[in-house]
């Protein structure tokens, strides 16, 4: 009930279809090309913050992307990102499409606070509130290699908004580490790492 007392917030299920629309693009011909270069089945590249060229990438914002299940290009992209994610050299609890080189806001995000810890993706995810509640955590990420630090910069419970695959809008709270996980993948998204968020 506290945690409930946090947000002042209802849940919705669809959102006023000219905000979805706006700064929404399709994928560029070099997106296409790095996407549909291999199968569903095989992972990306994951960019690392100790080579230039991918350091500038990551720290770029990235776009919504336009949300269409005929789209044989998000299908794919989406199935790789899944399979980088999931893939024995990465391991992680979370990715974010600018992580592979295209900046699209797409995460995906391990859930722990569901049964069977599934993984789930986030078309245009964003948050709109955060609690005033912070949490420590031990994090790592991907695209920083050999670095772990712990942040008590996360909000305990934050509320996101984000679109699925069949058009629909959701609004969500989500608690504890899963909501570490989300912060720190839309931060992704924003061209913001969570060694941005370390004081030294």
């Amino acid at each position: 009930m506290f945690i409930l007392s946090i947000f002042l917030v209802g849940c919705g299920s669809f959102k006023n279809s000219h905000d979805r629309i706006s700064n929404e693009c399709t994928f560029s011909k070099e997106q296409i090309n790095l996407i549909m270069q291999s199968d569903v089945s095989i992972p990306m590249r994951v960019l690392k913050t100790n080579i230039k060229a991918d350091s500038v990438i990551l720290k770029k914002k990235s776009e919504n992307v336009v949300v269409n299940p005929d789209d044989e290009v998000l299908q794919t992209f989406v199935k790789r990102l899944h399979t980088t994610v999931k893939d024995s050299a990465s391991l992680g609890v979370g990715i974010a499409a600018p992580q592979v080189g295209i900046l699209k806001n797409i995460i995906w995000v391990q859930r722990f606070d569901k049964e069977s810890k599934p993984f789930e993706v986030y078309l245009n995810p964003k948050i709109i509130q955060y609690s005033k509640m912070k949490q420590d955590c031990m994090e790592g990420c991907l695209s920083v290699p050999d670095e772990r630090e712990n942040t008590n910069i996360r909000s305990y419970a934050i509320l996101i908004e984000y679109d699925k695959f069949d058009g629909t809008h959701k609004i969500e709270m989500i608690e504890d580490f899963t909501a570490v996980i989300f912060q720190h993948e839309i931060d992704h998204l924003n061209g913001i790492l969570f060694i941005d968020h370390l004081e030294n």
